[in-house]
């Protein structure tokens, strides 16, 4: 007897999305009917994200991360695309490479950097000292070089002479970068400095994977061999951020009632760093938790070559990273982000008002106090730890 498929139970599950018959592309198509007419494929993909964004992180209780991997800020994404995103009130808090905000600092300096071509002879750019990122192109003496001249200069004032995470330590030179911007009167065109006026928070999980972590490096040195050690005191402590990091989530969910969302632009140590908060609530601090609420991947990575292994929003499930509830919610667009990116900021400024800044930076010392006690009230190894710890300091 044949099947009767028309009466399969929940056919019309399968079959209840929007019918495959996009408008043609014509003179007044804007940027967001072109992105809602996008059917499928990563075309799909790139529809979910901007509408996830448009039809979720936009809520007033839903705290953003944003992650920035690869080299981004030399490509310009800073002015053209995450600062408007962070003026507009949709980042909350940064996860950055320190390489990425190294050559924000470019910017602020306002020192410039040039389109150019990959197909040129590498050893007569280093010849002729010109550095090179794939094809932008740069002078190796009046930008890189002296913008070392000038972090150097700035990592010895008294402001940051102590141990600190690199949360605080941009902090402090988002200030003096804001302050160059307005007396160059350049525009707002580093990330860092906006960070600064908006009260974002901004971590670097590999402090010393940058050039800003080799010239902390290289001061160091030379105050070692100079008998200094005493005079120069920047420390920085990567351990501050992850409890300041998680401090963020864990006040979101547990004291604020609210939702959290993150936009991974990219993937390697950023965006896990952005995701442990959750595992760090849960595994370490053993804080009944279940994960972000919303997840944006735009990456193009793959999992089964271990470029994106654990971190897809199913997989991340298995960690405690992303509700499990909430999949339905989360979109991975395996497009480029130097494309992907500037469409997503300009549908979302196009289609959302403006959200109010959460300034999370100028409540760090309240978030930070709210993620000890609910430690001390919910971990049940705390006494058997805190006793573990005498021992040491016996």
């Amino acid at each position: 007897m044949e099947h009767n498929k028309s009466n399969c139970p929940n056919k019309a599950k399968y079959l209840s999305g929007k019918r495959i018959l996009p408008k043609p592309i014509n003179k007044d198509t804007d940027i967001v009917k072109l992105i809602d007419n996008l059917d499928a494929y990563n075309g799909g993909r790139l529809r979910a994200a901007c509408q996830l964004l448009r039809d979720r992180y936009s809520k007033e209780d839903v705290t953003i991360g944003l992650s920035l991997a690869g080299a981004l800020t030399p490509a310009g994404l800073g002015p053209s695309a995450v600062i408007p995103l962070m003026n507009h009130g949709f980042v909350d808090w940064i996860v950055a490479t320190g390489a990425n905000m190294y050559h924000d600092i470019h910017y602020a300096f306002n020192l410039p950097m040039f389109r150019g071509s990959h197909n040129v002879d590498d050893a007569d750019l280093r010849d002729k000292g010109v550095t090179r990122i794939y094809d932008i192109l740069f002078d190796y003496e009046d930008v890189l070089m002296e913008t070392d001249r000038r972090l150097r200069a700035i990592l010895i004032r008294p402001e940051f002479q102590k141990e600190m995470g690199t949360r605080e330590c941009y902090h402090h030179l988002g200030k003096i970068l804001s302050e160059l911007e307005q007396k160059n009167k350049i525009g707002e065109v580093s990330i860092l400095a906006a960070a600064y006026r908006n009260g974002i928070p901004v971590f670097t999980s590999s402090p010393g994977d940058s050039t800003i972590g080799m010239n902390v490096a290289g001061i160091e040195l030379l105050a070692e061999a100079s008998g200094l050690l005493n005079k120069f005191k920047l420390k920085i402590n990567p351990s501050i951020d992850v409890n300041d990091s998680t401090a963020i989530i864990l006040n979101a969910k547990r004291y604020e009632k609210g939702k959290t969302g993150v936009i991974l632009i990219g993937g390697g140590s950023p965006k896990n760093f952005m995701l442990q908060t959750e595992p760090q609530i849960q595994e370490v601090l053993m804080i009944p938790e279940l994960g972000q609420d919303y997840d944006i991947n735009i990456t193009d990575a793959r999992p089964d070559t271990g470029g994106l292994s654990g971190a897809p929003p199913t997989e991340a499930v298995s960690w405690g990273k992303i509700d499990p509830t909430k999949l339905e919610e989360t979109v991975t667009a395996y497009l480029d982000v130097t494309v992907a990116f500037p469409i997503m900021v300009a549908y979302t400024i196009q289609s959302t008002k403006p959200k109010k800044l959460k300034r999370l930076y100028d409540r760090g010392n309240e978030l930070h106090q709210k993620l000890i006690e609910s430690y001390l009230e919910n971990n049940k190894e705390v006494e058997k730890l805190k006793t573990s710890i005498r021992k040491l300091s016996a």
